[in-house]
């Protein structure tokens, strides 16, 4: 059985676009092969004109490409500061300049209070931040955030909302953002991308995609409603 069938997706600078569908649509897979912690059987995939289709993980980091995770995947065992310091580091910065650059992003998402504070310690709300800090630490022209929302309080979406803008006006780096929280999509994202059964369904802007009754019908189960 085929994850996914015939799917393409494209990503400018400066954008966010949001991919949203059912669960098991083939979001997560979609991400893996884009980022190269999976390989297709077919197609390929492309960074700015270079076939990237093989390429290892660290080696799409150090062209450009990072991401965030659903469970954090920060290192325990260091501190906020620490964890986005090894991230520069480990796309060749220097030590000063990861510094530097850990000192600017932990003041830019609000956690330069917590820069000393162990990471397994920190909230849900700001290991998400963190997430986001050690992929821009990377500086990177593209930035895939898979659900970044999951597990947030409603009152700390607003926060969410400003930290993906950022990442679009401030750092000039086109996003992929993949979450169920519809809302949150439809008011930050530029254009949307569904997939359903492995398959596009439709790719518009927020009003194209929230009148599309595939789209409910996909979500819904033909119920009809606005998503």
């Amino acid at each position: 059985m085929q994850a996914l069938e015939g799917v393409d997706l494209e990503l400018g600078r400066s954008e966010v676009v949001g991919l949203i569908g059912p669960n098991g649509a083939g979001k997560t897979t979609l991400v893996n092969l884009i980022t190269g912690f999976d390989f297709p059987t077919g197609g390929h995939v492309e960074l700015e004109g270079r076939d990237i289709t093989r390429w290892a993980p660290q080696r799409r980091g150090r062209a450009g490409l990072a991401r965030t995770f659903q469970h954090g995947h920060a290192f325990p065992g260091l501190t906020v500061r620490e964890n986005v310091e090894v991230a520069a580091l480990g796309v060749g910065a220097s030590g000063r300049e990861a510094r530097r650059r850990a000192t600017r992003l932990l003041g830019a998402l609000g956690l330069a209070g917590r820069a000393d504070e162990s990471a397994a310690a920190l909230p849900h709300g700001d290991e998400r931040k963190l997430g986001v800090a050690r992929a821009l630490a990377t500086e990177p022209s593209y930035v895939l955030m898979d659900e970044p929302a999951a597990g947030l309080t409603e009152s700390e979406v607003p926060d969410l909302v400003a930290v993906v803008r950022s990442v679009r006006d401030d750092h000039g780096a086109g996003v992929l953002l993949i979450d169920h929280n519809v809302p949150l999509i439809m008011e930050v994202c530029d254009r949307i991308q569904v997939l359903d059964q492995g398959r596009t369904l439709t790719v518009g802007t927020p009003d194209e995609v929230r009148a599309n009754i595939d789209v409910a019908n996909a979500y819904l189960g033909g119920s009809g409603r606005d998503v």
